[in-house]
């Protein structure tokens, strides 16, 4: 019997929410390894024609409410909620 899909739960802020025109998506990820620094294509994959995959670039990323620094040190799994944190400005 085949095994269910992995689902993360992505979560959009600020400029990243605009360009997905929402905030959250569950997405399943691929089988086998599947790391945080390959998201940023499959989500650019699933909006295309937007300005995500530029405000990707520009990001960070948390895992579980922890910033991350090495996103190809961080093995993706089922039920993991992920941050697209954007650069924000104050003055």
């Amino acid at each position: 019997m085949p095994e269910p899909p992995r689902i993360i739960t992505v979560l959009y802020f600020a400029a990243a929410s605009t360009a997905a025109n929402m905030t959250e998506e569950s997405i399943p990820i691929p089988d086998g390894q599947f790391f945080l620094s390959s998201l940023g294509e499959l989500l650019a994959s699933r909006h295309p024609n937007t300005a995500l995959e530029k405000v990707l670039q520009g990001s960070r990323w948390s895992v579980n409410a922890a910033m991350v620094d090495d996103p190809s040190a961080v093995e993706l799994g089922d039920g993991e909620e992920v941050a697209v944190i954007c650069p924000v400005s104050g003055g």
